[in-house]
C-alpha cells in the first residue's frame, strides 16, 4: 500500500512537473496547493533531493524544481525511495528480500501470489514516467470537457 509519504511525494513531484522548466516552487505553495502538511513536505522534499529527483535553492528566491525532465523520472523509482519495496510481503521483494521462517517458499501459495502482485505493480510503476502521471488527469479532463475547455482547466489546476 502506498503510504501518505509516498502519495504526498508523488503529488509534490506532479506539482513541480507542471511548472515551467527551471522555475522554482515554494514549499508553502506546493503544500497548500496539494493539501500536504508543510512540515511533512519539507522532510519528503529532502529525501527527494537526496535521491536526485529535485533540486533546491535556499533564500528569498529559493524553492524546489525537478532535477531532470519529468519524462526521465519513473514512478516506481520514486515509490521505492519513499516507501521501500513494492512487494506486499518481504519474501516477494527483489530489493529487500527476507526469507519467511514460517513456510516453505517453494510451495507457499501466498508467496507465489504475492510474487505475481509485486510483478504487476512493478510493470505499471516502472513503465510510467512522472510526465505521464502528470498528464493522466489532463487527458481525462480533456475527454470529459472537450479541448476548448482544457486551457481553462490547466490554469485552474496550476
Amino acid at each position: 500500500m502506498l503510504t501518505k509519504k509516498g502519495k504526498y511525494g508523488l503529488k509534490a513531484l506532479v506539482h513541480l512537473a507542471r511548472m515551467p522548466a527551471g522555475q522554482l516552487a515554494f514549499v508553502g505553495d506546493i503544500a497548500t496547493g496539494n493539501n500536504i502538511p508543510k512540515k511533512f513536505l519539507d522532510s519528503i522534499l529532502g529525501e527527494l533531493r537526496n535521491a536526485g529527483f529535485v533540486q533546491s535553492r535556499k533564500g528569498k528566491d529559493g524553492g524546489y524544481r525537478l532535477a531532470r525532465p519529468a519524462d526521465e523520472i519513473k514512478i516506481g523509482h520514486v515509490v521505492r525511495v519513499l516507501d521501500g519495496p513494492l512487494a506486499p510481503i518481504p519474501c516477494a521483494s527483489r530489493t529487500q528480500y527476507q526469507r519467511c521462517e514460517d513456510c516453505n517458499e517453494a510451495t507457499c501459495q501466498v508467496r507465489h501470489l504475492m510474487l505475481e502482485v509485486r510483478q504487476a505493480i512493478a510493470e505499471v510503476l516502472d513503465q510510467r514516467s512522472l510526465a505521464e502521471m502528470r498528464d493522466i488527469g489532463l487527458d481525462d479532463l480533456a475527454d470529459a470537457t472537450g479541448s476548448d475547455d482544457l486551457a481553462v482547466a490547466v490554469k485552474i489546476q496550476a
